[in-house]
């Protein structure tokens, strides 16, 4: 993906009926991208038409974040889905929050699956060329978001064959292990709160093109764009800060 500038994304649209999480309305007018859950792990249809439009007021670029059909687990659960189930899971999904940007005269961007779905694509192929072909199948100009890693040559490829791009992206707000994985939510902290170090996280990315792992390890990976989550309580003064940077203003 060719930018000038890294593009700091969130995941948002994440509540559920009166259960409501993160504060999207505020975080909107800081992000270029907003990641919207489409009601497989979270979101319902009137968040998700909420969520819609405020992207579009906002000029926010919208993009389909599915998951595995977890409600309970808020989608970070692995599931035992076959290929073609996977493939199906995301294409509905992705349909599902067409409609409301049809609605809006506009359209999705870009796919990033969420929680275990986005982690689980990487560590099998299957899973991985399953949400291609779902991506395929419905628009195959929308970009695929990964996880950025120090050598990404084996998924460009599948994608290339495809006629998939992908973009590549870094967090803010979770810490690295050595291997350039994201420390697990379940291992003491995987999630960064304190919002200076956020800050100092985003600031390495984008000017080294590096991260530091939990461990101290210096990792090279090339970056397009730069997520924080949003249901995390420190996400509104996180991005505030991180777009007040040249780097991604």
């Amino acid at each position: 993906m060719a930018n000038n500038r890294i593009l700091l994304n969130c995941d948002l649209g994440e509540g559920l009926g009166p259960w409501q999480m993160g504060n999207d309305a505020a975080i909107m007018p800081y992000i270029d991208c907003a990641n919207v859950a489409c009601g497989f792990h979270a979101g319902d249809p009137v968040i998700m038409q909420k969520t819609v439009a405020l992207a579009v007021n906002h000029k926010v670029k919208i993009g389909a974040h599915p998951a595995y059909p977890d409600l309970l687990g808020f989608g970070r659960r692995s599931m035992a889905l076959s290929a073609q189930e996977v493939e199906a899971t995301v294409l509905y999904q992705m349909a599902a929050l067409d409609g409301f940007c049809r609605a809006k005269n506009t359209a999705i961007a870009y796919v990033k699956p969420h929680g275990a779905l986005y982690h689980d694509m990487l560590r099998n192929d299957a899973t991985f060329m399953a949400i291609l072909r779902a991506i395929k199948a419905f628009d195959d100009k929308l970009p695929l978001v990964m996880l950025a890693q120090e050598n990404v040559q084996h998924w460009q490829t599948m994608a290339a064959n495809e006629g998939i791009n992908l973009w590549f992206e870094a967090f803010a707000d979770r810490a690295y292990t050595d291997t350039g994985a994201l420390v697990p939510r379940s291992e003491p902290k995987a999630v960064i709160h304190d919002v200076a170090a956020m800050h100092k996280q985003a600031l390495q990315l984008a000017q080294t093109g590096t991260v530091t792992s939990i461990n101290g390890k210096t990792i090279a990976i090339q970056v397009d764009t730069l997520c924080v989550h949003g249901d995390t309580p420190e996400a509104l003064d996180a991005v505030k800060r991180i777009r007040n940077g040249k780097e991604f203003s």
